[in-house]
């Protein structure tokens, strides 16, 4: 077998096609082929490791046996081409186009604004899909749970639900999940909506699901798995060979043959392992085509399944067997199937396998602690024979391993039904609560005497608390043979406690957390079995009143919701866009997998890819770079360091140099050091890590902020402003009180990562740039400075972006000099496009701060001085981290008045990757830091916090404490809205009641407001230009400055363009933002690309509106097209540029006063939760946000930025951590270790206003930007977690000020709790070892 050197022909459909591949490789996963071979690119690359979804295909098989067709999600990015012989696969480009016809779940997520930026849109319309495909009328539950494995950063999922609800089979499910929250009403695709608000939607308007229009199953395939000779394929590639067996007895041969090769069903371990660790097999066996492996058998004792059955077809086994099993047999098939409900997304469950995850033995593996303590066993098999092994401690022999001999496989797993009197449970917490690798879980199962209380069995097993699955034998022996009450149970915790231990170094850390949860969880497991005895009528207790929460689930029913648009304004023209719900111009393009990104480019003849070497080392000399085995290796084109650089070997950003390779020096782990260039991606990552760098570690490396300080390593200047005399306001004050609060940094998890591609066009140095960038003239001039040559020869091309968020500014032009230094010396197209785990090393975060703030107010609550220092980790270069901790000082009043204020902050330099750029630019930092100050005043005296935050707001004209005149009118408006909207002061007497009632769950309600400056301090990057041509036959191309990153400013420039012309948005289009168009741009950012962007458009429409005036005076009848020809014909010009200079905005830092700002965007959000006081789960319960955005331009893109900016600040302030090791590598480098949030986590009522009346002379129409400001508003759901805690505490006899940082994580909130359980740990010894992560900021 193996040493025939021929490979076998694979045999597929794609979308009804046919494909053979003769030379296989089995490293080559089917999205590479997509992309690749078949030129299919709706399925993107969000993160390489089946975390995000956005590669998300069908794929369906035919059962031979059955004669039935199973589809099935499954990540492209994981599933090896091998695996697909007699396969179909369904892409987003198979179900429908805007070429030929749409399919209605492409429709209904374009008409519900449910794209943004559109990158993970494909992934999104393929999970459901594939549901549809099962099930035409799904459930609610269904469709969430289906959407669970897919990411979004820009939506914030809630318009992507709203239009896949009206898929729902219920005919009143709206009723149920929310009527007025469904958006599509009817109009086209691309039409405006009529109405200023939004209003509920039949399923009339949208295009019917017909199943019988679906694509077929391929009848070849079917005769292919009916007739087929099935023998052994072998699939041979450049370093792995590639064998599936189709009997168990060559299975057992082969495995016999070659012991450690390892066995593939669905690549979900083997293929990250491959991928990301680089580890190398010779010969992999691919198991899935062995029928044994599958059988499913049931017996009376119990249900035994077949090792290679999915983890879904092992929840539906396991669901039809408690659906007729009596309800006593049933607990470990029940508690199994509530933990696999909860494990990975669908798209991992439809391939994953129940004896992978034994084999695997994972420490943190959901189903080994239920398996153990269910007293399941497994059947391993080789060729020396069958053996039957209980699945307990001797099973897991350390991390990854068990008793499992290097020749034997699982053939199968014993499930058997429990006994009378048994009780199991499985329980877990994980750091998000969907598909996220558990923090801790438990299997737990008691077993009483006959008709008694008194325990004859028990098992308890942990995953997350050691190398492996832990049986705490110990415990178990302290309840064998006692009655099961409060004190045999006191007796458990105390052996647990010493029974399971972790150090601070522990991989993970979390030790303290971690070892409490095991507690928690084992007090839950105490609770159910009491409720259980009780129902069995055992026992006569059941669980105390005021301990009933324990057991009782967070609310997870999404309730209604409701998003109010603002009228139109009377007598507006019906073809006049402006203001009204029109969908993001490329929606349908997004929904399709028809929209271009930058890797989306066909591969050009001789093109060659492009790989960094990065450093390991955080602060290091480099001694040598030795190149030689890479430039040996196959494909391997040339490797490029600093000194190839033909010009300038630094960029320059805020006036201090960043080098664009290192030269000489290291000063972090990530920084770019050289880069291999070859013919293909895998062949450039294979050079690249060959690459080998010798270094000399040099001293004082700095990675806090704290040690920043003490040795004054700083970026200058440093800032400071003042207001009053802070000093004299504190001698004076009834109060004075100090605190400080920690907030770490947020990754910008664009889904779609650093892509560009350089085209030397071979004449007058001529070079093309198709770059992924928000300022696409900083990186022509990048490039040209890079490669010495003029800005004339270099243009650069932006077509859409797949996200952004401020990380695709300063990086990125460095990123595309290197990637035009290997063009320029090669003389060939080269492209480079980052991994994930790449981006989230090289390019930086947002900046955690340290923010420590003194505080004087009087008795009533009134703040009458201030003093804050904040301290920003830079990094390892200065990047924008100076403009940075100037905003932080500007915004640090928010929305207070307070009459002595000072304000210093500091870019600290250490020896971290350089943080950048990200949607807010210090503004949360700074915010967090003054409602934080604000909240402690509020505890201090006793008030509830939204009182002290009305107190000290500026209520009349006023001077910012840089003096800068403002009205914050419709900032007061927007407070007493949601005041009144989110029924304030009703629902704080609910909570306090709630929380009176309940013990182990907390409500906490929280309302904040905020006061946005709009625009560039820097005056000269206000302004914009823009193009736009009119064509003979009527239809218009506009051209600006702004890059469509999601934001929808391509939409609304288009709506400004259709008003000032007067001609309908369907003439109107966008090709791409260029250099060449539109020279000198500023970046799209600020929240300032509309205003500035807009205004030119309108500049230069109303130019070419006014040439056209004479002929339309002439013709007063006439049609637009007929104006435009006679227009041509009288040889007036038909193309105009426009200009808009911006506003003279500065900040005089010497004299502390300015005009920064070209005005204020206000918003209010009040937040509600439930925290689970045992694990520190919680749940949003309601958000209502009101903002003030002036009039509207686009109300349904507005909205949209609303939402998606609240869920990146949730995000920031209570999930998102950065971990980095005591040596400065970062841990978490991709969607497996660093969770964002999912669809679990949006408010289940999420409401959002637009406040009305509001009018702003400062911008375009009336308008406001929005893109920023509201992300800081997640901190109310941060701020409502603090008082559910505070309420916790209490109930622990604790009162007064506390330290919560940000993130609110549950292990931050779990231990702040301070509950019974956390305080059984003891506080960590002093030990040598380090601990497991560093302690940012």
């Amino acid at each position: 077998m193996a040493e025939q050197q021929r490979s076998d022909v694979l045999t597929f459909y794609v979308n009804g096609k046919k494909v053979t591949v003769s030379d296989a490789d089995p490293e080559t996963t089917l999205l590479g082929f997509l992309r690749q071979s078949l030129r299919l690119t709706g399925s993107k690359y969000g993160c390489g490791g089946g975390g995000c979804g956005a590669c998300t295909v069908m794929l369906s098989r035919y059962d031979p046996q059955t004669k039935h067709v199973h589809h099935f999600s499954v990540n492209a990015c994981l599933m090896p081409v091998c695996q697909l012989h007699g396969a179909a696969v369904t892409t987003v480009e198979g179900i429908g186009s805007t070429k030929t016809r749409l399919h209605p779940v492409q429709e209904r997520i374009a008409k519900a604004y449910g794209s943004q930026c559109g990158f993970c849109t494909p992934g999104m319309v393929m999970s459901m899909y594939t549901l549809l495909r099962n099930k035409p009328q799904p459930t609610m539950e269904e469709i969430r749970e289906t959407l669970g494995g897919n990411l979004c950063r820009c939506t914030g999922y809630r318009p992507i639900i709203d239009g896949y609800r009206t898929f729902c089979e219920s005919e009143n499910c709206c009723q149920v999940i929310g009527s007025a929250g469904c958006t599509a009403n009817g109009n086209g695709p691309l039409e405006p909506a009529e109405n200023g608000q939004m209003e509920p939607s039949g399923k009339e308007e949208f295009l019917p699901l017909d199943p019988t229009q679906e694509l077929i199953f391929p009848p070849e395939l079917m005769r292919l798995a009916e007739s087929e000779e099935r023998t052994t394929q072998t699939f041979r590639g450049e370093r792995m060979t590639w064998i599936s067996p189709v009997s168990l007895d060559e299975l057992l041969r082969l495995k016999s043959q070659h012991p450690q090769a390892p066995i593939v069903m669905g690549n979900t371990n083997l293929g990250l392992d491959i991928k990301f660790k680089g580890v190398v097999h010779p010969i992999i066996i691919s198991a899935f085509r062995v029928r044994e492996l599958f059988e499913v058998t049931e017996k009376p004792e119990g249900v035994c399944v077949g090792a290679g059955s999915s983890l879904s077809a092992v929840r539906s086994v396991l669901e039809k067997c408690v659906c007729s099993l009596p309800a006593e047999h049933t607990q470990t098939l029940a508690a199994l199937l509530e933990q696999l409900s909860r494990v990975a997304g669908e798209q991992i469950r439809n391939v994953a396998t129940l004896g992978g995850n034994i084999a695997s033995a994972y420490p943190n593996s959901d189903l080994n602690p239920v398996l153990a303590a269910g007293r399941c066993s497994v059947v391993l098999l080789s060729r020396e024979g069958k053996r039957e092994v209980p699945l307990n401690k001797d099973f897991f022999v350390g991390f990854g391993k068990t008793i499992l001999k290097p020749d034997e496989i699982v053939l199968s797993v014993f499930i058997p039904v429990s006994r009378k009197g048994e009780v199991v449970r499985a329980f877990r917490h994980a750091p998000r609560k969907e598909n996220a690798l558990a923090t801790v879980n438990a299997g737990l199962r008691v077993w009483f005497e006959e008709g008694s209380d008194v325990v004859k069995e028990m098992s308890v097993y942990y995953g997350g608390v050691g190398p492996c699955t832990v049986s705490a034998e110990r415990t178990v022996q302290q309840v064998v043979g006692r009655p099961w009450n409060e004190a045999t149970l006191s007796d458990a915790y105390g052996a647990l406690v010493d029974e399971v231990t972790l150090g601070a170094s522990a991989p993970g850390g979390k030790a303290m957390f971690r070892r409490s949860l095991t507690l928690s969880l084992l007090f839950r497991f105490y609770l159910h079995v009491l409720q259980h005895l009780k129902d069995t009528n055992v026992s006569e207790g059941e669980i105390p009143s005021e301990q009933l929460s324990a057991v009782e689930h967070l609310p997870d029913i999404i309730q209604p919701s409701y998003r109010e648009f603002q009228d139109v304004l009377g007598g507006q023209s019906e073809q006049d866009p402006v203001g009204r719900a029109v969908p993001h111009q490329s929606a349908l393009s997004h929904a399709t997998g028809e929209a271009v990104y930058c890797d989306d480019f066909p591969r050009t003849q001789g093109e060659l890819f492009l790989s960094v070497v990065t450093s390991s080392r955080a602060h290091a000399k480099i001694t040598h770079i030795d190149v030689s085995r890479a430039l040996s290796m196959p494909g391997v084109v040339d490797v490029f360091t600093a000194e190839d650089i033909p010009g300038k070997k630094f960029r320059c950003f805020t006036g201090i140099g960043e080098e664009i390779l290192a030269l000489g020096e290291v000063t972090c782990v990530g920084q770019m050091v050289c880069a291999v260039v070859a013919d293909t991606k895998p062949h450039a990552k294979l050079a690249s890590a060959a690459v080998k760098i010798h270094y000399e570690d040099l001293p004082d490396r700095i990675f806090t902020v704290e040690e920043a300080v003490e040795k004054r390593s700083f970026f200058l200047p440093q800032r400071e402003i003042q207001r009053g005399d802070v000093t004299e306001a504190f001698q004076e004050a009834d109060h004075v009180y100090e605190g400080e609060i920690r907030l770490e940094g947020q990754e910008h998890f664009y889904m779609e990562t650093q892509s560009m591609l350089v085209i030397p066009l071979g004449e007058e140095k001529e070079m093309k740039v198709y770059v992924s960038t928000q300022h696409p003239t900083m990186v022509q001039e990048a490039v040209a400075e890079t490669l010495g040559i003029p800005s004339n020869r270099v243009s650069c091309h932006v077509k859409r972006i797949g996200g952004a968020f401020g990380g695709k500014v300063t990086k990125t032009s460095i990123l595309a000099s290197i990637t035009a230094l290997a063009a320029w010396r090669t003389e060939r197209p080269v492209r480079c496009v980052l991994e994930r785990g790449e981006d989230m090393l090289i390019t930086g975060a947002r900046h955690p701060v340290l923010g420590k703030y003194k505080v004087g107010f009087t008795n009533d609550g009134r703040i009458t001085a201030a003093d804050v220092r904040y301290y920003a980790n830079a990094g390892n270069t200065p990047d924008e981290s100076v403009l940075v901790i100037e905003k932080i000082l500007l915004h640090m009043d928010n929305t207070y008045n307070i009459p002595n204020l000072r304000g210093q902050s500091a870019a600290c330099k250490t020896n971290l990757p350089s943080n950048t750029a990200f949607r807010g630019f210090g503004v949360p930092q700074s915010l967090m830091v003054i409602e934080n100050m604000i909240n402690d005043v509020a505890v201090l005296l006793g008030r509830p916090a939204e009182e002290i935050r009305e107190k000290n707001m500026y209520k009349e004209a006023s001077l910012t404490h840089y003096k800068m005149e403002f009205d914050p009118e419709n900032l007061l408006r927007c407070w007493e809205e949601c005041k009144e909207r989110s029924e304030l002061d009703r629902r704080r007497l609910d909570v306090a009641r709630f929380n009176q009632q309940s013990r182990w769950k907390k409500r906490g309600i929280a309302l904040i407001p905020i006061k946005y400056g709009i625009g560039f301090a820097e005056g000269f990057l206000n302004q914009a230009a823009a193009l736009v041509h009119i064509y003979k036959d009527g239809t218009v191309l506009v051209s600006h400055g702004g890059t469509e990153m999601g934001q929808g400013i391509h939409t609304k420039v288009q709506q400004v363009a259709s008003r000032e012309l007067d001609v309908p948005l369907s003439m109107i289009h966008i090709s791409e933002t260029s250099t060449s168009s539109v020279p000198n741009t500023c970046p799209s950012a600020a929240s300032f690309g509309t205003d500035a962007n807009g205004m030119a458009v309108k500049d230069a429409c109303q130019t070419l509106y006014k040439r056209l005036e004479p002929i339309r005076k002439q013709d007063p009848n006439g049609t637009w097209q007929s104006w435009v020809a006679k227009a041509f014909l009288e040889r007036i010009s038909l193309s105009a540029t426009g200009f808009y200079r911006g506003h003279d905005l500065y900040m005089d830092w010497e004299k502390q006063e300015g005009r920064p700002y070209a005005y204020f965007t206000y918003a209010a959000c009040c937040s509600e939760v439930e925290l689970d006081c045992l694990t520190g789960e919680y749940r949003t319960v309601r958000t209502d946000l009101v903002a003030d955005i002036g009039r509207s331009i686009n109300p349904s893109i507005d909205i949209g930025q609303i939402e998606g900016a609240f869920m990146q600040g949730l995000g920031l302030f209570t999930m998102e951590e950065l971990k980095f090791s005591p040596s400065g590598v970062l841990y978490t480098r991709g969607p497996g270790q660093y969770k964002i949030p999912a669809v679990c986590d949006v408010p289940l009522q999420f409401n959002v206003y637009l406040l009305s009346g509001s009018h702003n002379p400062h911008a375009i129409y009336s308008s406001k930007g929005i893109g920023e400001p509201t992300l800081f508003l997640g901190s109310s759901v941060f701020f409502a977690l603090k008082e559910a805690v505070a309420a916790a505490r209490s109930d622990a006899g604790l009162g007064g000020p506390f330290a919560l940082h940000s993130p609110a994580t549950p292990e931050r909130a779990c231990i702040a709790c301070s509950t019974r359980f956390t305080q059984m740990i003891p506080q960590a010894e002093t030990e040598t070892a380090q601990p497991w992560a560093l302690e940012l900021p």
